[in-house]
Parts: structure tokens; sequence; C-alpha cells
């Protein structure tokens, strides 16, 4: 029997460790692989590596990493252990007092506290950057070293400073000589969790962050919304450091122990001084503003632009853009409306109405933007911003979708929407993870406006994507439905038509359509805000994006249909060439945009979303 169940667990320890650490082992391979695909190994290369290297924000948001986690560790650790200690001279109401005011940040869901320290270096007027993202870590990693070391300082002999300070000790020579060496096991478990905390934050460092200030988990995130295989590249890295790392944080004090102890102690003062060096040039590089004079302030989706356009238009004007990406129209809203400042924003159609209706936005000069003439007349004038008095058109299309012309019929297309519910496609297809998205098919194809505030008409759109949850079966993807359909996973996928036109490039066995019912016509635009600082750099920059080669060069990196009539005809001409998605369809009546909701309506989608996905 014992040995049964030695062999049982056993089997279940190598279960644990296969499920822990082999989505590890598939990154790094993946890191290694000839093509842009996640899921098909297709030869070894190392071009990932080497597009690493040359990536300029990788390389700053790694260093940022780096020191905001080194010095709030240091910080944070100092900070904590002299808490700590002090905690336990204290009198048992105060003691219990502040120990569960130190439980506060560390059970508080991080984006309460991450809009909560937004709110606050808004309200004193702290400009966003490295030093509001390094007194956000400091903040939510002290807590964790006191946690640490505290029970380390209880066990203590409470008259052992008392002792040393009998036999001649200073106050501070019984704390760094008598008290530290006794909790310094606290102290090191303190300092490896803050160190990790500070290193693996992405939710704070998104929310106090500014000025183009990034680490890592906010650049990566920004990567991860078109198939960018750099990720695993930059994550192999990472875990072969920290492998290094482990292996000689075990073996070095071995290795430290051969040397005298002078000798020691020269080379610890002589890493402490490199480390400090590298610490205080990396604060004076971040304090500093590099470039020319003028600093343009530009806030857009993430893996929306061809960066190299941003070098061009800083050479050509003499001035600094720092760029900055949001994940969702609503986060961008989240930290405008908190005070944060930008110059231009590139929102989406129905954002844009809701600004202007909000007065955050002010009249685009148009005699300012000369190349307005390039842009087509199918894009301007529309519903969210008549006459283009604020907003001047970026990228258009639809969404529609995406089939295998092996797999699915041209008889079953007829069915419009209600493909997504055929059952010979059950288990086969990718709905996206977005409620207004999901709720337009359904409200489309049941006949219904998808921007209806009717109750009724919503209540049968919900029932329509209940049935078809039941009925379907269908995996509710994010953007990795882009690698999963060139790889041929489904036979059926609901994209934005941008997307679908790369991956019908990458996959010619695909084709894009929108049902006759109608769908979404959607539209985004560039957006002065009303507080730029930079009024004419700004009209210069929706100028300089608005010209024929910038266009051309945008749309080739970003594959979405240009609002630029010369780079448009060009794509269709040339890279989707045949691709019907890149053509949106603006006859068909049905098409509509979608406008802004009011809180009360979006909570109720909101509500029925989370109940079609609970099951």
């Amino acid at each position: 029997m014992k040995r049964k169940n030695g062999i049982f667990s056993r089997f279940y320890i190598a279960l644990c460790l296969i499920f822990f650490y082999l989505p590890i082992l598939v990154t790094m391979i993946f890191s290694f692989n000839s093509s842009k695909s996640l899921t098909k190994f297709t030869g070894f290369s190392l071009r990932w590596y080497g597009e690493l290297l040359h990536n300029g924000e990788v390389i700053k948001a790694v260093y940022v990493s780096l020191t905001i986690a080194i010095l709030a560790t240091v910080i944070s650790t100092v900070l904590g252990t002299i808490t700590a200690i002090g905690l336990s001279k204290s009198r048992k109401v105060v003691k219990e007092l502040l120990l569960n005011i130190n439980n506060l940040p560390i059970l508080n869901p991080d984006i309460v506290t991450a809009i909560g320290l937004m709110l606050l270096f808004s309200s004193l007027g702290f400009r966003k950057g490295y030093l509001t993202m390094l007194l956000a870590h400091i903040a939510f990693c002290t807590p964790y070293v006191i946690t640490s070391v505290y029970p380390k300082v209880r066990s203590l002999d409470p008259n052992l400073a008392n002792a040393a300070m009998d036999l001649g000790a200073t106050p501070a020579q019984a704390l760094i000589k008598v008290i530290v060496p006794m909790i310094k096991d606290g102290i090191f478990a303190g300092v490896l969790l803050a160190f990790t905390m500070s290193f693996d934050d992405f939710v704070i460092s998104y929310f106090v962050s500014g000025n183009g200030v990034k680490n890592i988990s906010i650049v990566v995130y920004n990567m991860t919304k078109r198939i960018n295989p750099t990720i695993n590249a930059l994550s192999a890295i990472v875990i072969a450091v920290i492998a290094v790392v482990l292996i000689g944080g075990r073996h070095i004090p071995k290795l430290l122990e051969k040397f005298q102890g002078k000798r020691s102690r020269k080379v610890v003062r002589l890493v402490t001084v490199l480390v400090a060096l590298a610490l205080f040039a990396g604060l004076i590089r971040m304090g500093q503003t590099a470039g020319g004079t003028h600093v343009l302030k530009v806030y857009n989706a993430g893996e929306y632009m061809d960066l190299e356009l941003l070098q061009e238009f800083e050479k050509e004007y003499n001035c600094t853009v720092v760029y900055e990406t949001f994940e969702s129209n609503e986060m961008m809203y989240t930290k405008l409306s908190g005070g944060e400042s930008y110059d231009v924003l590139i929102p989406s159609d129905y954002m844009i109405e809701r600004l202007i209706k909000e007065e955050y936005l002010q009249y685009l000069d148009w005699d300012l933007i000369p190349n307005g003439k390039n842009l087509l007349t199918e894009v301007k004038n529309r519903s969210y911003d008549p006459g283009n008095r604020y907003s001047c058109p970026y990228f258009w299309g639809t969404v529609g979708i995406l089939y295998n012309k092996n797999v699915v019929s041209q008889e079953d297309l007829k069915e419009g929407w209600e493909l997504l519910r055929n059952p010979k496609y059950k288990g086969n297809l990718y709905m996206y993870d977005s409620e207004r998205d999901s709720f337009m098919i359904a409200l489309k194809a049941l006949g219904y406006s998808m921007n209806t505030t009717e109750d009724a008409q919503i209540q049968e759109a919900f029932q329509w994507l209940i049935d078809q949850r039941n009925t379907m079966e269908p995996i509710y993807a994010g953007d990795d439905v882009i690698d999963n359909m060139i790889s041929g996973n489904k036979a059926l996928a609901v994209v934005y038509s941008g997307d679908a036109s790369y991956i019908i490039s990458e996959n010619p066995e695909l084709d894009y359509f929108t049902p006759d019912q109608g769908t979404n016509l959607w539209y985004d635009a560039m957006v002065i805000t009303k507080d730029c600082n930079e009024v004419e750099l700004a009209h210069q920059f929706i100028n300089f994006m608005l010209d024929d080669e910038s266009a051309l060069s945008n749309t080739e990196e970003v594959g979405y249909t240009s609002s630029v009539k010369s780079a448009y005809d060009e794509m269709i001409q040339g890279t989707y060439e045949g691709i019907s998605s890149y053509i949106p369809d603006i006859d068909n009546p049905d098409n509509e945009i979608f406008r802004y909701q009011k809180p009360k309506i979006k909570q109720k989608y909101a509500e029925l979303w989370t109940k079609i996905k609970a099951e």
C-alpha cells in the first residue's frame, strides 16, 4: 500500500511540474521559431532575438523595470524593517490597528489601488512618469516586507537591544549588529517578495505611469495586440536570467567564503558602487526630456501605428513625441478623466462622440491640415462628428465573419449572422470576446438596430446569444484569434476587417464577408484635447499622418484600411488585392456606427454579457 501511495505521489508531483513548466518550455521553444506563428514550429531561427535587441522600446522598458524594482525593493525593505521593529515595541492597540491597516493594500484588488494612486498623484499635481511609478511600487511593496519581517522580530527576546546597549553598543549598533542579523531571514524573504511584486506588476504601473515611461509588463501587454514573437524571445531571456540568479544565489556565497574577509568586502563594495552608479545614471536619464524643445504627447491603441513614423516626425519638426498606448477606449477615458493630460488621442467613433459631449476636445483648424485633401470622401462627415469639426479619420473598417472556404459552404453564407448558430459548425467557432460586438451580431440577426435601448429587444438579443452558446459551444477569444485562424484551428471567427485582411494574406484558404443584415461600420480618428499644450504641433502631427507616404507606411505596418485615398488604392491593388475585407461596405443601409451608450444601458449590456459567459 505504501509503495502504491509513493508511486501515486510521484506521479502527482510529475503532473504538477509538467503543468507549471510546460508553458515556459513552449515559450522558449517558439522563441526560436522562424515564422510568426505561435502555434506551428516551422524551423529554427534567431530572428526574433535579433529584432528584440534592435527594439529600443523593449530595451528601455527592461531598464525601467530593473531600476524601479531595485530601488523599490531597497527603499521598501528599509521602511518595512524599521516599521516592523517599531511595531514590536508599540502598545497592543496601536499594534493591532497598524497591522490591520497594513493588510489593506495586500487584500485590496490591484485595480482599486491603481486607480486610487492615479487619483492621488493627479490631485497633488504630480507629473506621471518614472517618479510616480517608483512611489507607487514602494507603496505596495512595503506592506509585504512588513508582513515578512514582523514575525521574525516578534520571535526575538525583547531585551536583546537593551542587553547590547548595556554592553556599550549605541542604539544604531544594537540595531545593525544585533537585531538585523537575527531577523535576516525575514528581511531576505521580504526583499525577494518586494522585488518580485515590483518586477511583475502591470496594473498599478499602467495607471500611474506616463510621459512614455513603461516597464516590461506594459510593453509586453501592448505587444500582445497582434502576433509578435519577440515576446517569446524576451520571455526566454528573462527565464534564463532568473535561472542564473537562482543558481548563482545558491553557489556564490560558497565561493565568497573562499576569499579572505577583506577581499570579499572589497568585492561587495565594488558591486554596490557599480549598482549605485548605474541606478543614479538611470534616474538622471529618466528625469531628463530627450530631443527638441517641444514635446507632443500622443495616446493611441496598442500595436496601432508604425513607430518609425514617430522618429521621422521628431526629426522633421525638431521635437519629442511621447507615445503611450491603451488597451481600450474605456481605459483611455479612465486615464483622461483621472487628470492625465495628452495632446493627441486616437479613439473610436462612439468614444469621440462622448468626448465631444463632455467637452474634452477642441475644434480642428483644417487650415493647418492641408493634407486633409487626401482623405477619402467615404470617411468624412460621419454621424459621430458631423462636418469633422473635432476629428480627422485614421483607420476604418467593419466587423464580419472570417471563414474557411474548404469547410463552410457558399450556400450557408446566405444565412448571414445566423451562420453563427448553424449546428453544422458546432465547436468550430470563435466569437469575439466583446459584449458590444456580440450584442451587435444578435441584434442585427434579429433585425434590430445595434444601438437600441429598448429592453425587450436587448433581452431578445440576450436569448439569441444564450441559444448560440448552448448550440455552438463557441470559444470567446481576443486577439489570439489571429494566430489561431492563420493556423486553421477553427472554421469560423468573428473579427475586425483589418485583422481579417492580415489573416487572409497569411492563409489564403480563408475569406471574409459582412452579412446583408448589416454590421458595425467603425471609424477611429485623431483628435486634439482641449488642454493640449502644443496645439500647432498637434495639427502638424495630424497633417504628417495624412501625408501619402506616411499613410501608406502606416497601413502597411498595421494592416488596417487607411483613410487616405492614395494609401487605400495602393493596398487594394497590391498587398490586399482581391481581399474583400479591406474594402468596407458603405452602401448597405443597415450598416451602423456605434453610438455612445449611457451608463445604465452600458451596465445592462455588461451584466447580460457576464451571464452569457458564466456557463
